[in-house]
């Protein structure tokens, strides 16, 4: 190992954060002068999953418990109809084009030993909790075979699956364990051999006429040029029959989570935010997405700030740049977005959004680790965010779990796929349901 691999992986850095990481929430958040970093931060919390009865920490009120363990790298959820939860267990495809140079063999290291790149499974579990205990007695493979699958919606009696690089759909009817017929390509989905963010969101309209696909920069900084950000940092809308798509929303360096707000229809993003800019900088963020909106990737961001790593610089597209609704703290790798419509929590969690924050691994004191709750009124964030689940870190550093996707099951709790912990946590209220919703 040599003198900049040590150093770079053991966190070292010639400066500390000097923001509370609390300034970097909200839909004012402080944003510090940009601060270029020659040699990246990179503070690594090696993995080291649960065992036996360990499990995160709910904030009061709540209590949790394993609805699913000893899973294959669980990144993300959707509760269908009759309440079965479909996982897609999945893990980062090769891309031999994203890991050239120092730098690209130091990313790969550090995401190893924080628990990626371990190899896929390739598929989308089905998990039943038939007697409503809060654990699922049964786990069946509804469809394998899969290239690094990520988002999924169902649609009438289509379940749709985003691969990496192509958008797929089988048959499903209520009640199926297995996938009634092979998949079939709905449309093809930027990927190829850099493919720097490879997992692809997924969300159906309220109307059912569109699917929403979230594409992320195959870059950190638009550095790997133009040509290889065509079509990316973007929400691909797709028309599921035809499988014809546009470019709905643009600058959006990686939409990971996608929701619909149940409230008006509107399409909301969890986005993560540019490296490499200081402790502080970029705020990862949710925000409300419109058919031609451009959030500033790569030339600016948190509306138009410039980056000045990014050249040529574009004047032009700088100042189209929309401010986001939301930020969510820099580098939490806010990851997952779920709005809460059940009704097992207290009245004033309806409408809110929960967030899963899979963590830092380039910040000097790490953030994240934890899923939060941000209250909505109208439509719109409406207070600071609070806590749900913390403990995904240990007094050593360790990362037991790294929470990803969010989603609320058919009896109002919270679900929550932790992919270094192989487990689905269930969040429910620490009172009868009864009690709490008075």
């Amino acid at each position: 190992m040599n003198a900049a691999f040590a150093l770079l992986a053991a966190g070292m850095t010639l400066a500390n954060a000097p923001l509370n990481p609390d300034a970097g929430y909200g839909p004012n958040p402080t944003l510090p002068e940009p601060r270029v970093e020659k040699l990246p931060t990179m503070h690594i919390a090696p993995a080291q999953p649960w065992r036996g009865a360990e499990h995160p920490t709910a904030a009061p009120g709540f209590r949790v418990n394993a609805f699913a363990q000893d899973l294959a790298h669980p990144r993300n959820m959707l509760v269908l109809p009759n309440g079965d939860v479909l996982v897609a267990e999945t893990d980062t495809p090769q891309k031999p084009e994203d890991y050239k140079g120092i730098k690209g063999k130091i990313t790969k290291h550090v995401q190893y030993e924080a628990g990626s790149g371990h190899g896929s499974a390739n598929r989308i579990l089905l998990l039943r909790d038939a007697d409503a205990d809060g654990s699922a007695e049964l786990r069946t493979v509804f469809l394998e075979g899969l290239n690094s699958p990520y988002g999924m919606a169902l649609l009438d009696d289509e379940l749709y699956v985003a691969n990496t690089d192509s958008l797929l759909k089988v048959p499903y009817h209520t009640g199926d364990t297995k996938a009634a017929g092979a998949p079939q390509k709905v449309c093809d989905l930027p990927g190829g051999p850099i493919n720097h963010h490879w997992t692809k969101s997924l969300a159906a309209s309220a109307d059912g006429k569109h699917l929403y696909v979230g594409v992320g920069s195959n870059s950190n900084a638009g550095e790997n040029g133009e040509a290889a950000e065509e079509n990316r940092a973007a929400l691909l809308e797709v028309d599921p029959t035809s499988g014809k798509w546009r470019v709905f929303a643009s600058g959006l360096r990686n939409p990971a989570g996608l929701a619909i707000n149940p409230d008006n229809g509107a399409v909301w993003a969890a986005v993560n935010e540019r490296d490499d800019l200081g402790d502080d900088l970029v705020p990862d963020y949710m925000t409300q997405t419109n058919a031609g909106d451009f959030f500033g990737f790569p030339y600016s961001y948190y509306g138009q700030h410039l980056d000045p790593r990014v050249q040529p610089q574009r004047p032009d597209r700088v100042a189209q740049a929309r401010v986001p609704d939301y930020a969510l703290g820099a580098h939490t790798a806010s990851l997952g977005i779920a709005f809460y419509t059940g009704h097992a929590l207290p009245s004033r969690y309806r409408h809110g959004a929960f967030i899963g924050q899979h963590g830092s691994w380039n910040r000097t004191e790490p953030v994240g680790y934890r899923v939060v709750f941000v209250p909505f009124q109208s439509g719109k964030p409406a207070g600071s965010p609070e806590e749900v689940l913390t403990g995904f870190r240990d007094e050593s550093g360790r990362a037991h779990g790294r929470p990803v996707g969010v989603a609320v099951d058919a009896h109002g709790a919270v679900l929550v796929a932790d992919d270094v912990g192989g487990r689905i946590w269930r969040v429910t209220p620490a009172e009868p349901a009864a009690t709490a919703a008075r």
